[in-house]
């Protein structure tokens, strides 16, 4: 069973990194799973998907648990390395639909643009701020990562969380997750990493 996510930021930001940029390395075997938690039973966590569907997740050896804790728009900065999850706008520009502010140490890994699931047509940009700016409107955020920059506008109310730890206890039943996995061509699936919701703030990526 996985020890207590204490410390040392790597392996949490390593671990949603890899999640971000989709595991390019071999993107068409990896899935992530969303959703909450029915039981957990040894290494087997079993979860109700947001599909509606009930996934039954092997835990790999030294798998590790972590959460996310709330943070605020404001405290992002120019130099900041960020994670955002967006869609395309009316109007031709970027709206988040939630931010992960990303530890100093992390600075520049997992950087650029992907495709995102979280919703249809949805995008996730791992990049430097390279300006903040806040009106009337709300925040907008201009992020530039190897090859590209992006405008992402803030809404109002959206998620913006940072990195907290997490036990293994936190995995609870009706506990929310976040789950990147890998998925074996026999239907298995299985994780050395889970990300779950504690103190009322689940993972919003």
């Amino acid at each position: 069973m996985s020890s207590i996510y204490k410390a040392g930021f790597p392996v949490l930001a390593g671990m949603l990194i890899a999640a971000t940029v989709g595991f390019s390395a071999h993107a068409a075997d990896q899935i992530r799973v969303r959703g909450t938690v029915e039981s957990l039973d040894g290494s087997t966590l079993s979860v109700r998907t947001r599909e509606g569907t009930d996934a039954k997740i092997m835990l790999k050896d030294g798998w590790k648990v972590s959460s996310v804790a709330k943070a605020s728009v404001n405290d992002i900065k120019e130099g900041d390395f960020v994670g955002i999850a967006s869609l395309p706008t009316a109007d031709g520009g970027n709206g988040a639909l939630e931010v992960l502010i990303f530890p100093a140490a992390m600075k520049g890994t997992g950087e650029g643009s992907y495709a995102w699931d979280l919703k249809p047509n949805s995008s996730m940009t791992n990049a430097t701020v390279a300006n903040a700016v806040k009106s009337v409107d709300g925040h907008t955020l201009t992020v530039t990562y190897k090859g590209g920059e992006k405008k992402i506008s803030i809404p109002e109310g959206t998620p913006v969380v940072t990195f907290a730890p997490a036990e293994v206890a936190d995995l609870k039943s009706g506990a929310t997750v976040f789950v990147p996995s890998e998925k074996a061509s026999d239907g298995s699936i299985s994780t050395s990493r889970v990300v779950v919701g504690t103190n009322g703030i689940v993972p919003p990526m």
